[in-house]
């Protein structure tokens, strides 16, 4: 059982609304005992156990125009949009260095969630279990179909953690967790559409039969997960922290002063709401 956890969306850039949230709890030396994430909140979460101010910032908004980071010269040359060799292997170990000692020693919980190709399931992985392989998971877990290939690890083909298990929060219940605090990227209200193109996953990804499934179905499974969060929110039984403010910031979004303004507004909620949060949680 855990008194308290944190639920983190992903979002593409979008998650650096996370980042600000996050800034402002490390600022603030708020940690909870259970944290899980996908793709871009597993990301902002990882910095976030390892202690390290300000690298979400760094890696994300100072390295945004990088040729490296996102562009369609990648998609070319390499068949993925953003450059993920760059992202998970020469940021985290050349140019923004992860505190990999912290992180590991860290008494958090965390968890990574992936979606296994081959069935459409989730697959979590507990960075006590992966500490030699933790870079690698949180890559998978950001690997968007069509923007890059799947990775590989102990025989399974895994993907976007966020196609399987959008926002985390049954898993989080299930694993005991009894107040859940949940990240949001998008404004209250926020639903998403069913593609105009469900037919091309089974073009491109025909061997991967459950992907496939779960990506057909991706839209219904994530406003269903909304429509849960909500019905807990107006209960009281979560706490949710979402953006005050909708500003237009798309999931490739490589304008530093709107990726920069976003991850203020992280901030300020955090902020804004964190006497109230911290009573939630205590109480």
């Amino acid at each position: 059982m855990y008194n308290s956890g944190l639920v983190l969306e992903g979002g593409g850039m979008r998650g650096v609304y996370t980042a600000g949230v996050l800034e402002y709890f490390l600022e603030k030396q708020l940690f909870f005992p259970y944290i899980i994430g996908v793709s871009a909140g597993a990301c902002n979460g990882a910095s976030y156990v390892s202690r390290q101010t300000g690298r979400n910032r760094q890696v994300t908004i100072d390295y945004v125009k990088h040729r490296d980071y996102i562009s369609y010269r990648n998609l070319f040359l390499k068949k993925e949009l953003f450059g993920m060799d760059f992202i998970f292997n020469k940021i985290p170990t050349e140019l923004v260095p992860f505190d990999f000692e912290t992180f590991n020693s860290a008494a958090e919980k965390f968890l990574v969630g992936t979606t296994d190709c081959i069935t459409g399931e989730p697959i979590y992985f507990e960075k006590n279990d992966i500490t030699q392989d933790i870079l690698k998971i949180i890559r998978a877990s950001s690997t968007l179909p069509f923007m890059a290939p799947a990775i590989e690890h102990q025989g399974k083909i895994l993907m976007d953690g966020g196609i399987a298990d959008p926002i985390p929060i049954k898993k989080a219940q299930v694993d005991g967790v009894q107040k859940n605090v949940v990240i949001l990227t998008k404004p209250k209200g926020y639903r998403k559409k069913k593609s105009s193109f469900t037919w091309l996953p089974h073009y491109v990804y025909k061997e991967f039969k459950g992907l496939n499934r779960a990506l057909e179905t991706r839209y219904q499974l994530y406003n269903e997960t909304l429509d849960y969060i909500e019905e807990l929110e107006s209960k009281n039984k979560v706490y949710v922290i979402r953006p005050s403010r909708n500003l237009k910031v798309g999931r490739v979004e490589r304008n530093p002063e709107k990726l920069t303004q976003l991850y203020e507004v992280g901030y300020a909620d955090a902020k804004k709401d964190f006497e109230r949060l911290v009573d939630w949680v205590s109480c």
